[in-house]
C-alpha cells in the first residue's frame, strides 16, 4: 500500500511550496505522493494510508472545488489518518495563527463538516508583482485595512518554515 498522499489547493503557489516542504521534512519522502486538488479526483484515495490536504484562501474563502472534493470523499477521508491545513495571510498575526483562533479554519471546519486528525494554519505570501491589476489593488486595500504591507512593487512572505517543519514531524507520515 502506498504511504501518504498530499493534496494541495493553491492559488498563487505558496500552498504547493508548503506541501513540498512538508514532504521534504518527512522521514520517508519517497513514499509520499504530492498532487493538486484537480488531479486528486482521478486518484484512488483508498490506497493511501495518510491523506493531507493543504488549501489557500483568496478573498476570504477556500476554493469551492475543495469543499466539493471533501464532500465527495468524506467517508474515505474519515477512515484514514488525515490532516488539513489552511494557508492565509491573516495567520501572519499571532492571535490568528492557530486552528483554534484562525477565522478561516473555523469557517472551513463548519462548512466542510470534516474532522481531520490534525489541523494546521500557516501564514502565506503576498506577491504583488505577480498579481493581475485587479488582484493587486484589492489585496493592497485588504492589507491597508488589516495593517499589512502595501508596497505593490514587492513580495512579502509570512510563512514560518519552522512551524511547517514541526507540523510535518507531528504528522509522522507512513513509510
Amino acid at each position: 500500500m502506498p504511504g501518504s498522499l498530499i493534496i494541495y489547493s493553491s492559488t498563487d503557489g505558496q500552498t504547493k511550496t508548503i506541501c513540498e516542504k512538508i514532504k521534504s521534512f518527512s522521514k520517508n519522502s519517497e513514499s509520499i505522493k504530492l498532487i493538486s486538488l484537480e488531479e486528486a479526483s482521478d486518484f484512488n484515495l483508498q490506497s493511501y494510508e495518510d491523506i493531507i490536504i493543504g488549501a489557500s484562501i483568496r478573498y476570504g474563502k477556500h476554493s469551492k472545488n475543495l469543499y466539493k472534493f471533501i464532500s465527495s470523499n468524506k467517508e474515505t477521508l474519515e477512515k484514514k489518518k488525515s490532516a488539513f491545513f489552511s494557508v492565509n495571510v491573516v495567520a501572519r498575526k499571532p492571535e490568528k495563527n492557530t486552528p483554534e483562533t484562525n477565522p478561516y479554519m473555523k469557517k472551513f471546519l463548519k462548512i466542510s463538516n470534516w474532522k481531520p486528525d490534525r489541523l494546521g494554519v500557516f501564514a502565506g505570501k503576498v506577491n504583488y508583482p505577480n498579481y493581475s491589476f485587479f488582484d493587486k489593488y484589492i489585496i493592497r486595500l485588504i492589507m491597508f485595512i488589516t495593517k499589512g504591507p502595501t508596497d505593490t512593487s514587492k513580495s512579502f512572505e509570512f510563512t514560518d518554515w519552522s512551524k511547517v517543519e514541526d507540523f510535518a514531524k507531528e504528522l509522522s507520515l507512513s513509510s
